[in-house]
């Protein structure tokens, strides 16, 4: 803190200054007073022996008029008193001790250089030779009733004058040397003051508790420049590309040692029996998953999750764990095992029942069920455990997704107060109004904002959730800085579009995409002309599987041109076949399916190939590659990352991806066909301009989707979520330095 040392000596610099001028100004003044004072005083002494004085001149003896001289020089400032002649300004009389110097013959020319006189002077001056000081000289005239008889020259000392400002001087010192002193101790104790209302003001700004109105604009300006240089430092330092070992140099470097933890109900490897007998390894069909296993393996760690696979148990240790991959394990996998009501109640019931069908507008209504929260509660509780438990150190990363485990967050922060927790909603976040038709809804909220960082894939979504927790929950908003303090925490609210690994992994071993189409085409028995779409997907409402069969079905009606040659092949996983809405939607789709064909279809030739069944990463990607389009029609999405993994496939820069508007990745990926899958007829047309798009466009369009996940692809989106933790992480530190100083406790708590 140089700042209050160079104000206290500018202060004391200045005090100095102002301290000789008005020594000088009093100098100045105080030698004026006393001349004029001096001048009065011969007047009056003049004045009052004149009549002697007149009578002695003009023809008394000398010794007469000396003694009259005498008289007059009583005054103890007086140094002489001397009469001179008017005529020849000769020296008539003297007092004793009159300076020799001071000759009547000095004035004559002074006194009356027009020949005339009869005027008073006075001199100020200093004389060394004799008297060695200075000295003040009146000279008087002395008159009789017609003429001037002569002059009477008088000395006084002015050496008192020095004496009495020398005394002031040192007077003025004095004051100078105790308002210094006095300016000096205020200024510190204002200092100390105004530092302790600082450090409070950032501490309850580090709590998220109340900024001061005068401390809030300075914060703003510093959050808002330390944030830009952070991400442009951070984010966009060079030209590197986001790749696995820049992912794990930017954890290593941001959090030196500390865990991380992903916490999910999906496992990313689920071990199956087969029919013979043996065990197998699956990938699940899942955003989720296709989005972090690839940031697991370049950050290592431990992926909690639900063990759901029937081998699982006797694949993993007494305490669930599991080295995965299996093939290059790089990560631990934790398997918790639910019970069959706790999994009803928990994930079947309030998760999918409840708050899937909330989040989503797919029109369904959603349910919630007193004993299926009482689950949900459990489920999550249980969670919370298991990350205490795996936890190695004290302020462990713990990456919390979805849905599921909304409550965990908050349950995390009461076992592990020093860890930094991210928790992402992989699905969108519904409007307040809708929310609000949830019974636990505060509940829900609470928990969710135990989480440092909460991410979202749009900003859209963010905005429903900040509106959400205004209208339920007594939150403060921070919305410059996307921030909502609740119980004296404050989390921040970030979008981060998800997005899949970059290069693919799978591209460098894969066939070229000619020799993958002619595979494909004869496993399929498709002629060699044919044109093929795909739909890859979990089964589920909101997909919009019908709608898209819907747009098949009109394509073929409008643009005869592609009956017997255009085949679209469904790929629909099943999920939460044991919710009725889904069953419902399994039969619908089969019986669409079966009409479509029924209408369309000729021997040899079936216009919809359906398949309801698991299909591994690799098998999924061997189609991507051999498809003249993809269609992705959901009718409410997060982000819907078969679109981006379509694109990826690519590399040969062809193919088309018609998208639906009401997905995150249609803000992304521009250079799609845009289509609301609602209305069927502009759903159609898209399908026919898709097939008869020319190649170069066609390559266009796709060169530049695939630039943008090159650049955004998963490693920068778990790299910006990591580095924004990591910047809340210096801020917790800063406070922590600044807590010994101030004395006082974070406000709200932690």
């Amino acid at each position: 803190m140089r700042w209050p040392v160079r104000l206290t000596a500018s202060l004391v610099i200045t005090l100095g200054l102002l301290t000789w001028g008005a020594s000088y100004v009093a100098r100045s003044v105080m030698q004026s007073w006393f001349e004029r004072d001096l001048t009065l005083r011969a007047e009056l002494a003049i004045n009052g022996a004149r009549l002697a004085l007149t009578n002695a001149w003009t023809g008394a003896p000398v010794e007469a008029l000396r003694d009259v001289l005498v008289e007059i020089a009583q005054d103890e400032r007086v140094l002489g008193v001397a009469a001179c002649r008017a005529a020849d300004f000769t020296l008539i009389a003297a007092t004793p001790g009159f300076p020799s110097t001071f000759a009547c013959d000095r004035f004559g020319l002074l006194v009356k250089p027009d020949g005339a006189g009869g005027s008073w002077h006075t001199w100020t001056g200093t004389d060394n030779s004799v008297l060695g000081g200075t000295v003040h000289i009146t000279a008087a005239p002395i008159r009789s009733s017609t003429d001037v008889l002569g002059y009477l020259i008088l000395i006084h000392d002015l050496g008192f004058v020095s004496r009495r400002q020398a005394q002031a001087e040192r007077l003025l010192l004095v004051a100078f040397a105790v308002l210094a002193l006095t300016a000096s101790t205020v200024t510190l104790i204002a200092n100390r003051v105004a530092w302790w209302r600082w450090t409070r003001d950032l501490r309850l700004l580090l709590g998220g508790g109340h900024e001061s109105p005068e401390f809030r604009p300075l914060m703003r300006d510093v959050r808002a420049l330390a944030d830009r240089i952070a991400a442009d430092r951070d984010m966009d330092r060079d030209v590197e590309a986001w790749t696995p070992k820049r992912l794990r140099d930017a954890a290593t470097r941001h959090f030196n040692a500390d865990q991380v933890i992903i916490v999910a109900n999906r496992e990313p490897y689920i071990h199956q029996r087969t029919e013979s007998g043996g065990i197998e390894v699956k990938h699940p069909a899942s955003g989720l998953v296709t989005a972090l296993e690839p940031v697991m393996r370049a950050c290592s760690g431990v992926w909690i999750s639900h063990g759901s696979g029937n081998a699982d148990r006797e694949t993993a240790d007494e305490q669930g764990h599991v080295a995965v991959p299996p093939d290059h394990p790089s990560y631990t996998l934790r398997r918790l095992w639910l019970s069959d009501d706790e999994e009803r109640g928990y994930y079947y019931g309030f998760a999918n029942e409840g708050l899937w069908a909330l989040c989503h507008t797919g029109h369904t209504r959603p349910m919630f069920r007193t004993d299926d929260w009482k689950h949900y509660e459990a489920v999550n509780r249980r969670f919370a455990d298991a990350v205490a438990d795996e936890a190695s150190t004290e302020s462990p990363v713990v990456l919390v997704q979805d849905y599921h485990f909304a409550l965990l967050p908050r349950l995390i922060r009461e076992r592990l107060p020093r860890a930094t927790i991210i928790m992402f909603w992989h699905i969108p976040w519904p409007t307040a109004e809708r929310f609000g038709i949830c019974p636990q809804r505060e509940h829900l909220l609470a928990g969710m904002l135990g989480a440092d960082i909460l991410g979202f894939h749009t900003q859209a979504h963010c905005n429903n959730f900040t509106e959400t927790v205004e209208r339920y929950l007594e939150a403060r908003t921070d919305k410059e800085r996307g921030g909502l303090s609740h119980k004296g925490r404050m989390t921040f609210v970030r979008p981060y579009p998800i997005s899949i690994e970059w290069p693919p992994t799978k591209v460098p071993a894969a066939p070229s995409p000619d020799a993958t189409r002619a595979e494909v085409f004869a496993e399929l028995g498709l002629s060699a002309n044919a044109l093929l779409g795909v739909g890859v997907d979990r089964l589920d409402y909101t997909k919009g599987i019908e709608e898209r069969l819907l747009a098949v079905d009109r394509l073929l009606t409008k643009y005869p041109e592609f009956r017997g040659r255009f085949v679209f092949l469904q790929i629909a996983a099943p999920s939460r076949s044991e919710i009725e809405r889904y069953q419902q939607l399994s039969d619908a789709v089969d019986a669409l399916v079966a009409r479509i064909n029924d209408r369309w279809g000729t021997p040899g030739y079936q216009p919809i190939i359906y398949r309801r069944r698991h299909h591994e990463p690799e098998q999924v990607y061997r189609l991507y590659r051999a498809a003249d389009l993809c269609y992705v029609s959901s009718i409410h999405d997060g982000m819907n990352l078969v679109a981006k993994e379509f694109v990826s496939s690519r590399d040969d820069d062809d193919g088309v991806l018609v998208l639906s508007q009401f997905t995150g990745a249609a803000l992304e990926l521009t250079e799609a066909v845009i289509v609301n899958p609602y209305d069927i007829d502009q759903a159609g047309d898209a399908l026919a301009a898709a097939l008869e798009m020319p190649p170069a466009e066609r390559r266009t369009r796709m060169h530049y989707m695939r630039a943008h996940l090159a650049e955004f692809n998963v490693y920068r989106w778990a790299g910006r979520m990591l580095i924004d933790a990591a910047r809340l992480r210096k801020r917790e530190s800063l406070w922590q330095r600044l807590a010994p100083a101030t004395g006082g406790a974070r406000n709200g708590g932690a």
